[in-house]
């Protein structure tokens, strides 16, 4: 059976790993991401694509309209999407408040609350029985990783994922969390982060994935792109 995957951070890291393993089976993968040309980019087989900042809620209501149309209903969700926010703008000020307040503002945006946003966006649509909601958190969320915010931020996805496993139970949904330690050659820069030692992880850690999939750019308005009939 085909199934409809959606999957966030999808053009990098675990995110895109997932992708090309849920292609290679049949299912209909949606990629979604801030980037459209590293979406373009990732030539996942058939892949539907949908660029924009999950954490503004006008993008993710597009996301859902886009989800509506194409796909109907979603058997898995898969939220790869977070980062550090080494690529985002630094803050202006020089107050060191002001620039705790940016950091923990940002890495709770990218990492939990676009997380939420597309969740509740989808819940209504995903499969039952049988959808799967999957969050990509890290080792960080239980012992840091020298940014502080990106740990918290990562954190608070576990007694969410608690929450909707509660809530979607009865509707034979699952919501799990898996918690990668740090993988290396991912190309995404980790601005204070630091090195898990060598046994401090039992996750198992796919080849060439990173373990901050996704880490976010300026943002970009929503733009889906469907690939060209064959």
């Amino acid at each position: 059976m085909v199934r409809n995957v959606v999957i966030s951070g999808g053009g990098t890291g675990i995110g895109l790993a997932a992708a090309h393993a849920f292609a290679a089976d049949g299912d209909q993968v949606l990629l979604l991401g801030r980037r459209r040309e590293v979406l373009e980019k990732a030539a996942v087989p058939g892949a539907l694509t949908y660029a924009g900042d999950l954490s503004e809620p006008e993008v993710v209501r597009g996301v859902a309209r886009f989800v509506a149309e194409e796909f109907g209903t979603v058997d898995v969700l898969v939220h790869g999407a977070g980062g550090t926010g080494a690529l985002e703008p630094a803050s202006a000020s020089s107050d060191p408040l002001d620039r705790v307040a940016h950091d923990w503002t940002v890495n709770f945006r990218i990492n939990t609350l676009s997380a939420a946003l597309l969740t509740e966006a989808l819940r209504a649509r995903l499969a039952e029985p049988g959808g799967r909601v999957l969050f990509v958190s890290s080792i960080a969320a239980y012992r840091g990783s020298g940014s502080r915010a990106y740990g918290g931020a990562k954190a608070a996805l576990h007694p969410y994922a608690h929450d909707l496993a509660r809530d979607l139970g009865h509707r034979g949904i699952t919501v799990n969390v898996v918690a990668p330690g740090y993988i290396e050659d991912t190309g995404s820069s980790a601005r204070g982060s630091t090195r898990p030692d060598a046994n401090g992880s039992s996750t198992t850690r796919p080849p060439g994935a990173p373990v901050h999939p996704g880490t976010s750019p300026p943002p970009c308005t929503g733009s889906p792109h469907r690939p060209p009939a064959m």
